[in-house]
């Protein structure tokens, strides 16, 4: 069938370069907070609960750091991280304007 959804129709964004270097986006605050007890990112009229490994990678997104460099900080601190991890989060993320992307 032409029409299949999965055929590209839709916004899609390529994965983040693993050269490039997250930073939280324009208006986008990453805090914990108490009363859910967890790391949240504050947005302009909504907040997103973050669970442990996105809350990791962010915490990584510091404007210096490549992507590649926030996978082999998580890779030092934990023994497992999948492979394309970071990189489909970031991705996921850059799609919603929560991260930039920057050269």
């Amino acid at each position: 069938m032409s029409g299949d959804a999965r055929s590209g129709a839709g916004p899609s964004t390529l994965p983040v370069p693993t050269t490039g270097v997250p930073r939280l986006g324009r208006g986008v605050k990453f805090r914990y907070d108490r009363a859910r007890d967890r790391h949240v990112l504050l947005l302009p009229e909504t907040v997103v609960e973050l669970n442990g490994s996105g809350a990791a990678i962010l915490e990584l997104c510091d404007g210096v750091r490549t992507v590649a460099e926030i996978e082999a900080a998580l890779r030092e601190r934990y023994t497992d991280v999948p492979e394309g991890q970071v990189v489909a989060y970031l991705t996921k993320l850059a799609e919603r304007r929560h991260v930039e992307i920057h050269d």
